[in-house]
């Protein structure tokens, strides 16, 4: 079975998408009481980039930590502790939003 969008395999590219998919549908922030270090779609760009570099939280900082490119795609002035993604996705996923981890497809070819 096809698939109606293209596929990527370019994580800089994927970070894209998924921000602006994020800024489309998320509010910047969760609280207008939070620090306001990260919004919400940059969160959630993060957390995508998860699943396709298939870590962990603390892999993917250990990612953005090392890749300069991506943390500039993402208007990033510094990187999430690990901890806030995990709070960020149990929010996301709370609200009605779920991000399911990894799992392979049975129909991939």
């Amino acid at each position: 079975m096809g698939t109606s969008r293209p596929m990527t395999k370019s994580p800089l590219a994927l970070a894209r998408e998924a921000l602006t998919v994020g800024e489309a549908g998320l509010p910047l922030y969760g609280s207008v009481r939070s620090r306001h270090d990260f919004t919400l779609p940059q969160l959630f760009a993060i957390l995508v980039l998860r699943e396709f570099f298939k870590t962990d939280y603390r892999g993917m900082v250990q990612l953005l930590d090392d890749l300069r490119d991506l943390r500039e795609v993402l208007g990033l002035k510094r990187v999430p502790h690990f901890t806030t993604l995990q709070k960020a996705k149990q929010r996301l996923e709370k609200g009605g939003l779920s991000i399911p981890s990894w799992t392979p497809s049975s129909s991939a070819p």
